[in-house]
């Protein structure tokens, strides 16, 4: 799942998209999972109940974080590690890894989900 979104690095955001090409942010998601072989809902809503729930400070490669954002009522994106994520962040944006403790994902943070049960 990471390898694939990894290879996404620098597509640009595009609303509903899913596909080399564009993405947005729940988009990214879905493509990573879906060429690792994880079925996940479409929409950041969606895949916010999906999986299991998981604490900011155990956070594994692979998990979902969640968080709201000034102009996105939800946002999505894929844990690297405990300080790292990979997302597409907003209109004129690119698919990017940005720190999980900056501004303003820090503040924004609520919550994370755990896709990949067999760890």
């Amino acid at each position: 799942m990471i390898d694939n979104a990894i290879a996404m690095l620098g597509q640009p955001y595009k609303y509903g998209g899913a596909a080399p090409g564009g993405f947005d942010c729940s988009g990214l998601v879905v493509y990573a999972a879906a060429g690792a072989g994880i079925h996940l809902p479409r929409t950041a809503s969606e895949q916010r109940q999906f999986g299991a729930s998981v604490s900011r400070n155990h956070l594994q490669p692979g998990d979902l974080i969640f968080m709201h954002l000034a102009r996105k009522e939800l946002h999505v994106g894929i844990a690297l590690d405990g300080a790292r994520f990979i997302h597409a962040p907003s209109t004129g944006g690119r698919v990017r890894i940005d720190s999980i403790g900056a501004a303003p994902y820090a503040a924004g943070f609520i919550g994370a989900r755990r896709v990949i049960a067999d760890r």
